[in-house]
């Protein structure tokens, strides 16, 4: 990864250097963030951002979950992270908004007078998983579960969330593999430590749905869309573990992992061990929004600069 020079951080742009916060931050000792992560494309009209009015949307949902006074309107917010984009004059991007407990006292429960931070960073960061978006990513089935229902909330897109991830990220390093699949607390396919999940089968595209412990993922959500538009049913429905092994093709998606194919689960090849038809068609669908080939029709890109004109003289 490369980190853009220029951070918005509280309200203003600062050198990378100096967008800090203090050890006694709240957010540092309990988890207590919320986060988005946002992707600028370069497309023929000058980079643009995905689906950034959604993103923000969710960021300000996690916050009210959580009673995080983020402090600024979603308004305000989309256009910092375009600004962002301009100041460090950006053609693509990971863009990664943050809100978080500041500097008060060390107890558990904050107050709602203690501050909060807002930054919004970018990063140069190609695809989550390397080579795995062409060729495919070997997974396994991770020993650590996704929380029960009524444990913590899924839906929020929370920091102290992801230490679940990072058990699951770590297993599978440690065996081999490039991800990690949960189960939830019943037993059924949740998620990846990172990415929702997506299995084909004669056919039709299967999802768990968003009560089996996942996030509610906005790629998730694309893909689900334009499924529809190449006229390929989808599912959301519960799918027990042995449904990885005897699928023709799987897929993880998000944000970072865009849609990544999914070649063996358990070192148990899925399909043919090779990307599959209808993993390989909305893959075309979906980066054909980039380069103009998929026409925008739900108005998911927001341009960074206004036309080529105002992006050249930037």
């Amino acid at each position: 990864m490369k980190n853009a020079e220029l951070i918005w951080h509280n309200g203003a742009l600062k050198p990378w250097r100096e967008a800090t916060c203090h050890v006694s931050a709240h957010a540092l000792h309990y988890g207590s963030s919320v986060f988005e992560g946002m992707r600028v494309y370069a497309t023929p009209h000058g980079p643009a951002y995905f689906r950034l009015a959604d993103h923000t949307r969710r960021l300000f949902e996690s916050a009210r979950i959580y009673e995080i006074d983020i402090g600024f309107g979603a308004d305000e917010i989309d256009a910092a992270c375009i600004d962002l984009i301009r100041a460090n004059r950006l053609s693509s991007a990971y863009v990664r908004p943050i809100a978080f407990r500041g500097a008060a006292g060390l107890g558990v429960l904050a107050r709602h007078d203690d501050p909060v931070e807002v930054a919004i960073l970018a990063l140069d960061w190609g695809a989550y998983l390397g080579d795995a978006i062409e060729h495919g990513a070997d997974v396994c089935v991770a020993s650590w579960q996704r929380p029960a229902p009524n444990t913590f909330p899924t839906w929020a897109k929370a920091g102290g969330n992801y230490l679940n991830s990072q058990l699951i990220g770590l297993e599978a390093r440690r065996g081999g593999y490039a991800e990690g699949i949960a189960l939830g607390s019943n037993g059924l396919l949740s998620e990846g430590a990172g990415e929702n999940l997506f299995l084909v089968r004669r056919g039709r595209l299967l999802t768990p749905p968003t009560s089996a412990g996942v996030l509610a993922g906005i790629t998730r959500d694309s893909v689900i869309a334009l499924a529809g538009d190449l006229g390929i049913a989808v599912e959301e429905r519960d799918l027990p573990r042995e449904a990885l092994y005897t699928s023709d093709e799987i897929f993880m998606t998000g944000t970072a992992a865009e849609i990544t194919p999914v070649r063996s689960v358990d070192r148990k090849p899925v399909g043919t061990g090779t990307p599959g038809p209808v993993t390989r068609a909305l893959q075309k669908a979906f980066f054909g929004l980039f380069d103009g080939v998929t026409p925008d029709t739900r108005n998911w890109l927001t341009p960074v600069c206004a036309d080529v004109a105002e992006r050249e003289a930037a």
